[in-house]
């Protein structure tokens, strides 16, 4: 029946490419470039000569609230080159008076006014960039990749300069060819300019893009149509040096202080405009911010995101094959290892790898990698070494298929069953023209020494956006023996179908004035395990999401049902209890309530709450962010979340807490002090995380992190240095000093 579903699926997609009736919008709007005359000054001006004769484009068009008229605050864009830069000039009116998060480059998606464009040189309007300013001249820089997905981990050269006026700011760009990839002698583009006016809560832009669709999706760019092919960027080689101090004490084992000199450098060579080769010797990652704790309720793994540099460009290349739960390989995988003693993570030194990624032509992507880790005594891990294989070929107009090879083998390991661990997955990507449907196949198949059945995993989804109705349907399956070492699969051994269908309706009338949009409809998500051969798991409801007029929303389900089998003795609070026996069932009812403020004030509140049944007890739990932006300096926030779990006798009571209050604080463009701590009573942990940072030079910075670990509570029954471990006991204590600096060759 799956391989039915999977069959129909591909057979569906291929039938509603070959039909592409509907007009593409990208058709709709288009503009010429010129190389420029004369010197283009980034000062946020636009007052050289090339600049004022131009036409520039206008009658940018609403986006929200509503789709069907023009833009309140317009914009007016310009465009010009030169055998170094891509220039583009914005008049943006506004009142001066404006909505930002900070002065820290990078701030979130929808936290501050901003001017932005997104670029597809390949015109395939799956793969981008994506360039944003704020009215303070703060950057931000991003891939798309899949149409219309977002990343702002990607970190790479490029300038720009503001000039604020009482009724309009201007922006001035400047973004090199180095830093861009694209077909040599490609004379058009495709490309939008946006806006978003958190002032005037109105998003706008130049390519009408639908309120139902994403801002930046590259499905609804213009054509830009050169008067000559875009110059080939000369000698595009950078090389990224860096030297580290740290010195660090674990007072559990209570050894020396350990400290640490060492050095180490990226590099990118460019091997053609469109293909880059990254490489990196004894990297360091001592700058990336902390992950965020979870209280974590769940019997398996969870997920945290990549955020290391040198793995983030052309990442979703690599780590988009399946889905987010079945990836046959996961980054963060590489520098991690279990310790044979206690089975517990521990950093593994990387020694060096190599990264090849970008387009051979307009229809094929390719991507490897390879990356080579350190024997390890003390946790006695043996030298690693990573290598994948990904290609992407362009099939129809947004559609692609993509094939990937995993390997992670263990050197001097001539033995054991675990000497190597290898996955080869093929991966069908479907888009619509007009955007409004998207879907997925894949099959993936792992090889190890010895194989046997279940060493498989396959899915598919179907998902359909139009204004009015929301339709994403899905199944998965993924075998018993599905082992994916360098990967992310936290479960194994089932197979899955899920769903969900919103209605969506816009009120007229006087109810317009308050409500943009509201919607209602099912979800359903059930899980059957293979081997015991029933339901192990399935969850119904029905969701309600309410978004006003003032960027307010409202969500939750009502009434949700809850099934839970349990294969394996489990402890719902996971807090070392006792435990709910194996081939138990359990069916709850609970009910699911959020609400996020205006997040156009300084002070703008997240709250979301779950009380009902839970297992064969009850469940109570908040979880609230509060928030105060202090404008343009930085945002200071408070997570609170409380989870009270109440099982009958003889299991377990618990009263979980999670609190992290966070500042974010800028004292200019270059320079930005982070204080985050994590008190997390399920892990006995008190976590605190100091990192200041200096950008001295574009993409060239000096680092300062301190991290420091205590037990957050007294526990008796643990020994740390011959007694029992008292809250507020340091667990282990680093601080470490990084300086990096960007060369171009």
């Amino acid at each position: 029946m799956i391989n039915k579903l999977l069959v129909y699926l591909l057979v569906f997609t291929v039938g509603y490419n070959q039909a592409k009736t509907q007009v593409s919008p990208s058709q709709l709007f288009e503009t010429s470039i010129k190389k420029s005359l004369g010197k283009i000054i980034v000062d946020g001006e636009l007052n050289e000569k090339d600049w004022i004769d131009q036409t520039p484009l206008s009658n940018f068009k609403q986006q929200f609230p509503f789709d069907t008229s023009s833009a309140n605050m317009q914009t007016e864009v310009k465009l010009t080159y030169d055998e170094q830069f891509l220039f583009i000039g914005a008049k943006c009116y506004q009142p001066k008076k404006y909505i930002i998060q900070s002065l820290r480059r990078d701030f979130p998606n929808g936290a501050s006014d901003i001017f932005f464009m997104s670029i597809d040189p390949f015109k395939d309007k799956l793969n981008g960039f994506y360039f944003a300013v704020s009215p303070y001249g703060v950057q931000k820089e991003g891939l798309i990749f899949n149409g219309n997905e977002l990343s702002i981990d990607w970190d790479n050269k490029w300038y720009c300069e503001v000039s604020q006026h009482s009724d309009y700011y201007m922006v001035e760009i400047a973004i090199p060819f180095k830093t861009l990839r694209y077909k040599a002698g490609a004379t058009e583009w495709n490309i939008n300019f946006a806006r978003n006016n958190l002032l005037m809560n109105e998003r706008s832009s130049w390519n009408p893009v639908g309120r139902n669709f994403r801002l930046f999706d590259l499905n609804f760019c213009g054509s830009m149509k050169w008067d000559k092919a875009p110059p080939i960027a000369k000698g595009n080689m950078s090389i990224i040096p860096f030297t580290t101090a740290a010195s660090n004490k674990d007072y559990v084992l209570n050894t020396p202080p350990k400290n640490e000199f060492q050095g180490g450098f990226d590099a990118k060579i460019a091997i053609s405009p469109s293909l880059n080769l990254d490489l990196t010797v004894n990297p360091d990652f001592a700058q990336v911010e902390v992950d965020r704790q979870v209280t974590n309720l769940s019997r398996f793994e969870l997920f945290f995101p990549e955020r290391r540099q040198f793995f983030l460009e052309n990442n979703d290349l690599f780590g988009s094959f399946g889905y987010s739960n079945i990836n046959p390989f996961f980054s963060r995988r590489i520098g991690l290892g279990k310790n044979a003693n206690n089975g517990e993570n521990v950093k593994v030194p990387i020694l060096a790898g190599a990264r090849l990624s970008g387009r051979i032509n307009e229809d094929w992507r390719i991507g490897l990698l390879n990356m080579q880790t350190a024997k390890s005594d003390q946790f006695v891990l043996p030298a690693t070494n990573f290598t994948v294989a990904a290609v992407q070929r362009r099939i129809g107009q947004r559609n692609n298929l993509g094939m990937i090879f995993v390997n992670k083998e263990e050197l001097n390991n001539k033995v054991s069953l675990t000497r190597f661990n290898r996955i080869f997955g093929m991966d069908y990507n479907l888009a619509s023209s007009d955007g409004k449907w998207q879907g997925k196949a894949f099959f993936h198949q792992m090889f190890r020494l010895v194989n046997t059945s279940g060493q498989n995993s396959f899915g598919g989804f179907i998902f359909r956006n139009t204004p009015g109705l929301i339709v994403d349907l899905s199944t998965e399956y993924v075998g018993k023996n599905y082992i994916a070492e360098s990967g992310f699969v936290p479960r194994r051994g089932y197979f899955r179908t899920e769903g969900n269908v919103n209605f969506v309706y816009f009120p007229k009338g006087k109810l317009n004035k308050f409500i943009n949009n509201w919607r209602i409809g099912p979800d359903y998500d059930m899980v059957y395990g293979i081997a015991d051969k029933k339901p192990t798991d399935w969850d119904a409801g029905i969701f309600f999401r309410i978004i006003f007029q003032n960027s307010a929303e409202i969500s939750g389900a009502l009434a949700r049902l809850d099934y839970t089998y349990l294969f394996s003795p489990f402890d719902p609070t996971n807090t070392g209890g006792l435990q709910l026996p194996a081939g138990t069932n359990y069916t709850y009812f609970s009910n699911r309530v959020g609400f996020n403020s205006n997040q156009r004030k300084n002070f703008f509140v997240n709250f979301n709450t779950r009380f009902g049944k839970y297992f064969n007890g009850k469940i109570l739990q908040v979880q609230s962010t509060l928030n105060y932006r202090w404008q343009p300096w930085g945002v200071f926030s408070v997570d609170v979340n409380y989870t009270n779990i109440n099982l009958p006798a003889p299991y377990s009571k618990a009263d979980l807490w999670l609190i992290g209050p966070r500042a974010e604080t800028s004292f200019s463009k270059s320079v930005f002090f982070n204080l985050f701590m994590q008190y997390n009573s399920q892990i006995n942990n008190l976590n605190l995380n100091a990192r200041f940072q200096w950008r001295f030079k574009p993409a060239s910075d000096f680092f300062l992190v301190y991290t420091d670990n205590y037990f957050a509570t007294d526990d008796m029954n643990m020994i740390v240095n011959n007694r029992a471990v008292n809250a507020f006991q340091s667990k282990n204590r680093a601080v470490v000093a990084k300086l990096t600096y960007w060369f171009n060759l």
